[in-house]
């Protein structure tokens, strides 16, 4: 392999997620340190809250399936999250939740089979100082919960409201190399760690 797929979500679909303005800086370092990129957007794959009784009336809803088949075929994931209360956003949490649900119609590839064995990197976004490190903190738990090798190399972005330059990416120097830095290990890690089948 030598361009790991790597899929790229934030964890809002608020219009002016200071998240999305991170994960779109994201994808031009990403795709130059060797990574196949492909953004999406949460609100493309919308979902119920979870609830099993749902689930067993119903099955997985559409959106979880069609996105089961995307982290599927990929071989790393990039979360870019807000901190909310110090944790993370209920929609990132329920996205993930509804993924790790096997699907009937397609057991082998899906649930926990979309996680497992693959390369993830965390990187949060805050207006305020503090960067949202708390949140990381809890996105490497589930992530690693769910099987993924989390990279140990991470970024919280502080005051991110005023973070980014004209052209989208990061204003501060040093914040731009450790943003890159993440990105490098996510694109190796997933190299490592992908088997020829995939």
């Amino acid at each position: 392999m030598t361009r790991p797929r790597i899929v790229v979500m934030a964890g809002s679909s608020r219009r002016d997620s200071l998240a999305r303005r991170l994960a779109r800086a994201c994808v031009e370092p990403l795709s130059q340190a060797g990574a196949a990129v492909e953004p999406i957007e949460l609100g493309d794959y919308p979902m119920p809250l979870y609830n099993g009784d749902l689930e067993r009336e119903s099955g997985l809803p559409e959106a979880a399936a069609a996105l089961q088949r995307k982290l599927y075929a990929s071989d790393g994931l990039l979360v870019v999250n807000p901190e909310y209360n110090g944790s993370i956003t209920p929609l990132l949490k329920n996205t993930l939740d509804w993924c790790s649900r096997p699907d009937p119609q397609d057991e082998p590839h899906s649930g926990g089979a979309v996680f497992a064995g693959r390369a993830a990197a965390v990187l949060a976004t805050s207006p305020g100082p503090m960067g949202g490190n708390r949140v990381l903190f809890h996105i490497r738990d589930i992530l690693g919960y769910l099987g993924m090798h989390v990279v140990p190399q991470q970024l919280g972005v502080g005051n991110a409201g005023s973070a980014f330059a004209d052209d989208g990416r990061l204003s501060d120097e040093r914040q731009r190399r450790m943003l890159e830095a993440a990105l490098r290990s996510l694109a190796q890690t997933a190299v490592r760690l992908a088997p020829e089948s995939r």
